[in-house]
């Protein structure tokens, strides 16, 4: 794997916290990026609940495809259907990859309840991100 990129819609929550793991896991040498088809900023959520497992994705920012060197990817993960379905193309082989989600944005109830969703997806990214990099421990 030279490249990853993974692509939701906003880029606010599930890729944001993919690409922190990513970030952590990844052989040296494998660019990492995230990004959203449209980028709405990072959700301040993603950042407490990575905090808690000592991944830090404060300097990460919200960004459209643009921003990403695609002919650089090799591996891309799409984290929604709205993104799986609006992917751009990408010449080469590039290996696709869906890891549909529950968007934590959307969660509601008390702050307590959200964070817990929040959580639950960071658990859910975090086992399938270390499937990607099996050699690699957190």
């Amino acid at each position: 794997m030279k490249g990853v990129l993974f692509l939701c819609t906003g880029n606010s929550c599930r890729s944001q916290m993919a690409e922190g793991f990513a970030r952590r896991l990844a052989p040296e040498g494998v660019e990492v990026h995230s990004a959203g088809i449209e980028p709405v900023g990072v959700n301040p959520r993603a950042r407490i609940v990575m905090d808690e497992v000592g991944i830090d994705i404060g300097e990460q920012r919200s960004k459209d495809l643009d921003a990403v060197p695609l002919d650089r990817i090799d591996t891309l993960v799409t984290l929604c259907g709205d993104a799986a379905e609006r992917c751009p193309t990408f010449s080469g082989e590039v290996e696709r990859l869906h890891w549909p989600l529950r968007d934590p944005a959307h969660a509601q109830g008390q702050e307590a309840q959200v964070l817990q969703a929040f959580r639950e997806v960071r658990d859910g990214i975090a086992a399938r991100v270390r499937s990607l990099f099996p050699q690699a421990s957190l």
